[in-house]
């Protein structure tokens, strides 16, 4: 699951109650579990205790320096890492782990890939125009004040930096293993076009991975970030978004989100 915002207490609660089904049970945390570093470590440890193994990666939230913070950017990032470390959370520093359970072996590769303004090219051709297309509409992203990319120039080369890194890796992996890609944001840009302001979609994503499903040979990829969780298939891959979200967003529906969803092994992969 993502988006677990646990600053706000009735998710908190939700975290508090979450249980494995099984001992064998691994969790995939797809970034946002807050903004906070004392809220995420609180969470992650506690889910750590709880199953067998607990990947994480970060959302924008984790990465926002807030008023009274002094770590941003990078050096952020990797104190999250470390915090992780301590507790055996799986990071995208660490090795990719194999599940070698019910459907494997089959490598989660928990991935860090940030985005770079193309996805908004669906409603204007450049950074700069769809930029001033979302102040124009009062539709901009909280990243744009409180996400700073240091020591990157931008946010987008931050992202091209970690989507080079991230290549090398995934091309090292083993090819005959499939594999599940888990990111906070998605892969592809097709998710963020059921956005209720398609504004938004400049910060969901980046187009240097839109064939990464097929290249890196994805049974499943796992996103969060745009609060619709769904399942949906592209080029017979499926891909789930596993969002929480805000109270408001999910307190009508919850007992139909399944919390946390099951990824692997499916009822197909069995």
């Amino acid at each position: 699951m993502s988006d677990l915002h646990v600053t706000h207490p009735r998710n908190r609660q939700v975290v508090e109650r979450m249980r494995p089904e099984t001992e064998a049970d691994w969790l995939l945390v797809c970034g946002d579990v807050s903004e906070i570093i004392e809220d995420v470590e609180w969470a992650l440890a506690l889910l750590r205790e709880r199953f067998a193994t607990v990947v994480w990666v970060p959302g924008n939230h984790e990465l926002w320096t807030c008023p009274g913070d002094a770590l941003r950017g990078k050096e952020r990032y990797l104190h999250l890492v470390d915090m992780c470390r301590r507790f055996g959370v799986i990071t995208p520093e660490d090795p990719y782990p194999i599940w070698d359970g019910v459907g494997g072996p089959v490598t989660i590769a928990p991935l860090f890939l940030l985005y770079d303004y193309t996805f908004g090219c669906n409603i204007a051709p450049t950074k700069q125009e769809s930029l001033a297309r979302a102040h124009e509409v009062g539709v901009v992203c909280s990243d744009e004040f409180l996400l700073h990319p240091d020591p990157y120039s931008s946010r987008d080369a931050w992202c091209h930096a970690r989507v080079r890194e991230t290549e090398l890796r995934l091309r090292a992996c083993d090819v005959a293993i499939p594999t599940i890609l888990v990111n906070h944001f998605p892969l592809i840009d097709a998710p963020t076009r059921v956005l209720r302001y398609p504004e938004f979609a400049q910060w969901c994503g980046t187009k240097w991975t839109t064939n990464w499903h097929r290249q890196f040979r994805a049974a499943v990829v796992v996103y969060g970030h745009l609060h619709i969780p769904r399942t949906t298939w592209h080029d017979g891959v499926r891909f789930e978004e596993v969002s929480l979200g805000y109270p408001r967003e999910w307190h009508c529906q919850m007992t139909s989100r399944n919390v946390p969803r099951r990824i692997w092994p499916s009822s197909n992969s069995c």
